[in-house]
């Protein structure tokens, strides 16, 4: 499952309704185009939202989705961590956590593996955001 995060990483709140749809959708047609993938999910960048981005993001077909846990792994200067990255993850991790980590990160690269299977062997299960019960 792939979910939009906008081409440009603006602060939605900042732009507007024209500019939001030209972000979120200029990346749905090229997923799709690409990829005969339809997005309906959308993390706005940097969690900046107001009840206006939601609600016209809403009418663009898209569900609004936060993380319940994050942490610092987007900052090349913080890499060389990989003790930590587990130990914040694994100390974090909650039913129904939705877990934002970055692909930009050489430390998550280096731990997945391993932190999905302390994950598992914790007792929880990994599922798709189309997976969860309401």
């Amino acid at each position: 499952m792939c979910g939009n995060h906008t081409v440009n990483h603006k602060s939605m709140p900042d732009i507007s309704n024209e500019e939001i749809k030209e972000e979120v959708m200029k990346l749905h047609t090229t997923v799709y185009e690409k990829y005969n993938y339809e997005m309906k999910y959308i993390r706005p960048p940097k969690g900046e939202y107001s009840e206006r981005t939601l609600s016209y993001t809403n009418s663009l077909g898209y569900k609004t989705v936060m993380w319940s846990f994050a942490y610092d792994d987007w900052d090349e200067k913080k890499q060389g961590r990989t003790e930590y990255g587990k130990e914040k993850i694994i100390s974090n991790i909650h039913p129904g956590c939705v877990m934002l980590l970055h692909a930009t990160s050489k430390d998550n690269a280096e731990i997945l593996g391993n932190v999905i299977k302390e994950i598992k062997k914790m007792g929880y299960e990994f599922r798709s955001l189309d997976q969860f019960e309401k």
